[in-house]
């Protein structure tokens, strides 16, 4: 997942990498594996991916969480899922 997501007009770095799965751990208290289909679950991953990707490519990102779902259209928000899902389906196949 290296593609950028935009939110609100702006394009930001998007992927998942051990950082956003450590934030989203400690924001909130869950594994990855225990989403299920609960939108506010994949919020929370979509923003941790972009926040530790920012980070780790020097991108400013001061938007807190809840600006962050307000600007997240359904369109973004599909295609940042669909892109997440795929990559782990790609990974999860070449580890076989």
């Amino acid at each position: 997942m290296s593609k950028g997501l935009i939110i609100g007009g702006k394009s930001y770095p998007f992927r998942m990498t051990m950082g956003a799965l450590l934030r989203f751990k400690r924001a909130t208290g869950k594994e990855i594996s225990e989403m299920g289909g609960n939108s506010e679950l994949v919020v929370s991953l979509l923003y941790c991916c972009v926040v530790a990707a920012c980070n780790a490519d020097g991108v400013e990102f001061t938007m807190d969480y809840d600006t962050f779902a307000d600007s997240l259209t359904m369109e973004e928000f599909t295609k940042a899922t669909q892109e997440m899902f795929q990559q782990e389906g790609k990974e999860q196949k070449k580890s076989k």
